[in-house]
Protein backbone atom coordinates (compact mmCIF):
# COMPACT_ATOMS: atom_id res chain seq x y z
CA UNK A 1 0.00 0.00 0.00
CA UNK A 2 1.53 3.50 -0.74
CA UNK A 3 0.63 6.47 1.32
CA UNK A 4 1.29 9.61 -0.20
CA UNK A 5 1.22 12.74 1.99
CA UNK A 6 0.10 15.84 0.02
CA UNK A 7 1.46 19.25 1.67
CA UNK A 8 4.28 21.33 1.49
CA UNK A 9 5.54 20.34 5.25
CA UNK A 10 3.33 22.57 7.23
CA UNK A 11 2.78 21.58 11.06
CA UNK A 12 -0.81 19.95 10.07
CA UNK A 13 0.77 18.15 6.73
CA UNK A 14 3.34 16.03 9.82
CA UNK A 15 0.60 15.42 11.91
CA UNK A 16 -1.21 13.31 8.84
CA UNK A 17 2.57 11.71 8.54
CA UNK A 18 2.31 10.57 11.68
CA UNK A 19 -1.49 9.37 12.36
CA UNK A 20 -1.19 7.60 8.86
CA UNK A 21 2.05 6.12 10.23
CA UNK A 22 0.77 5.01 13.67
CA UNK A 23 -2.55 3.56 12.02
CA UNK A 24 -1.06 2.00 9.58
CA UNK A 25 1.30 0.52 11.86
CA UNK A 26 -0.96 -0.92 14.45
CA UNK A 27 -2.97 -2.42 11.28
CA UNK A 28 0.00 -4.17 10.58
CA UNK A 29 -0.45 -3.20 6.74
CA UNK A 30 2.50 -3.27 4.19
CA UNK A 31 2.49 0.30 3.43
CA UNK A 32 5.57 2.77 2.30
CA UNK A 33 5.00 6.66 2.57
CA UNK A 34 5.80 9.01 0.51
CA UNK A 35 5.44 12.63 0.91
CA UNK A 36 4.73 14.87 -2.25
CA UNK A 37 5.53 18.34 -1.16
CA UNK A 38 6.17 20.24 -5.48
CA UNK A 39 2.87 22.08 -5.47
CA UNK A 40 2.42 21.16 -8.84
CA UNK A 41 2.38 17.64 -8.34
CA UNK A 42 -0.25 18.26 -5.65
CA UNK A 43 -2.12 19.64 -8.20
CA UNK A 44 -1.80 16.67 -10.14
CA UNK A 45 -3.91 15.09 -7.69
CA UNK A 46 -7.00 17.82 -8.36
CA UNK A 47 -6.19 18.74 -4.48
CA UNK A 48 -6.63 22.51 -3.72
CA UNK A 49 -6.53 22.55 0.22
CA UNK A 50 -3.46 20.67 2.20
CA UNK A 51 -2.83 18.45 3.90
CA UNK A 52 -4.02 15.43 1.97
CA UNK A 53 -3.96 11.59 1.77
CA UNK A 54 -3.59 9.76 -1.09
CA UNK A 55 -4.06 5.58 -0.87
CA UNK A 56 -2.50 3.93 -3.65
CA UNK A 57 -2.70 7.29 -5.73
CA UNK A 58 -6.57 8.20 -5.02
CA UNK A 59 -7.38 11.06 -3.11
CA UNK A 60 -9.31 10.22 0.44
CA UNK A 61 -9.13 12.61 2.30
CA UNK A 62 -7.78 16.58 1.90
CA UNK A 63 -7.61 19.81 3.71
CA UNK A 64 -8.01 18.31 7.49
CA UNK A 65 -6.21 15.70 9.40
CA UNK A 66 -8.70 12.57 10.19
CA UNK A 67 -8.46 11.31 13.67
CA UNK A 68 -6.78 7.89 14.30
CA UNK A 69 -10.29 6.08 14.02
CA UNK A 70 -11.01 7.53 10.58
CA UNK A 71 -7.80 6.98 9.65
CA UNK A 72 -8.52 3.22 10.27
CA UNK A 73 -11.28 3.07 8.08
CA UNK A 74 -9.82 5.05 5.17
CA UNK A 75 -6.86 2.72 5.66
CA UNK A 76 -8.94 -0.61 5.60
CA UNK A 77 -11.16 0.91 2.47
Amino acid sequence: MKLQILGTGCPKCKKMTEVAEKVASEMGLDYEIEKVTDVADIMEFGVMSTPALAVDGKVVVAGKVPNEEKMKALLSS
